[in-house]
């Protein structure tokens, strides 16, 4: 037995609002829509994850999702330019990742980042 994926449900009352910020700002495209739920998608190829923190690291909330980016600088711009807070950073962080939070539309803590080493 193997654990094949694991998917974040949010709860909302108006599903579009994702498409702004996960699919205008992140790039994620829609895989599935049946209307009551709507699943977006990245391009990229990762192993299964979930994690389980007492805190988010350099004394911040502990975010509701992290989000691996391959252009940090990139999103920020967006983020910047569709006028949403940046709640922490952009931080280089001791373990090797830059990051900033966002709320998305949702208010989900939102963290994005990019391995140091990766780019």
């Amino acid at each position: 037995m193997a654990v094949q994926r694991i998917v974040t449900n949010i709860a909302t009352e108006d599903i579009q609002r994702a498409s702004s910020f996960y699919g205008d700002i992140l790039g994620m495209e829609v895989a599935m829509d049946q209307g009551w739920i709507q699943t977006y998608v990245g391009s990229g190829q990762a192993r299964v994850q979930i994690s389980f923190a007492s805190e988010g690291g350099s004394g911040t909330e502990l975010p509701d999702l992290s989000i691996e980016v391959d252009n940090l600088d990139e999103v920020y711009e967006k983020i910047c330019a569709a006028d949403i807070s940046v709640v922490y950073g952009p931080a280089d962080e001791p373990w090797g990742v830059r990051r900033f939070y966002v709320k998305d539309p949702f208010g989900r803590l939102v963290n994005i980042l990019t391995h140091m080493d990766a780019g």
